[in-house]
């Protein structure tokens, strides 16, 4: 099997990684994101795409052959990316935004080896039961929304709030794994 790189510093992308059994290094992108599109499935393959790229122009030689993943997630409201907080009052808003609704969480994968390149994007349901003020606030205060988008994490202590998933769990924490093995199987032939 080919090496195999994460484009990616996020504690979860790597745990996901390895669950299933991969063997990879990590190396963490620098690419600033910048978005031409609105659709959040395309802004999602955008951002892992230049993520992904951004490592693999970064490679050796003796990496050359190695396949990048690169990966990026996003929470949208109405097709509205609702991005990571930029401090409480942000969190409380979004949060407000999402309590008794159901949204989405896209997660857009590249991976990139040599001049082969490849981008996906997975959708997954989120349905949230309905949350007083006060739950939002307690649920701030945890800490946990602040570098998350959409504000919250759904393998934190968000999941009592969560009534029903449609689509893929992995995606919502930020790697599709289902998706990204029967991709990355085709890729590596």
């Amino acid at each position: 099997m080919k090496k195999i790189i994460l484009a990616s510093g996020s504690p979860r992308r790597k745990e996901l990684l390895a669950q299933i059994g991969l063997d990879f290094e990590v190396i963490v992108s620098d690419a600033e994101e910048v978005m031409t599109s609105t659709y959040p499935g395309e802004v999602v393959k955008e951002l892992s795409g230049c993520k992904a790229m951004a490592v693999a122009l970064t490679l050796n030689e003796d990496q050359k052959d190695a396949v990048v993943i690169g990966a990026d997630t996003v929470v949208a409201q109405d097709d509205r990316i609702l991005g990571k907080p930029k401090d409480e009052e942000d969190a409380f808003q979004m949060l407000h935004i999402l309590q008794g609704q159901t949204h989405q969480v896209y997660t857009g994968v590249t991976l990139i080896s040599g001049e082969k390149k490849v981008s996906f994007y997975e959708k997954s349901d989120v349905s949230v039961y309905p949350m007083t003020d006060d739950e939002i606030w307690e649920y701030i205060h945890t800490g946990e929304p602040m570098d998350k988008a959409g504000a919250y994490g759904i393998q934190g202590h968000f999941a009592k709030y969560i009534r029903e998933i449609r689509g893929e769990y992995t995606t919502i924490v930020g790697l599709p794994l289902g998706r990204l093995w029967h991709e990355l199987t085709k890729f590596m032939r």
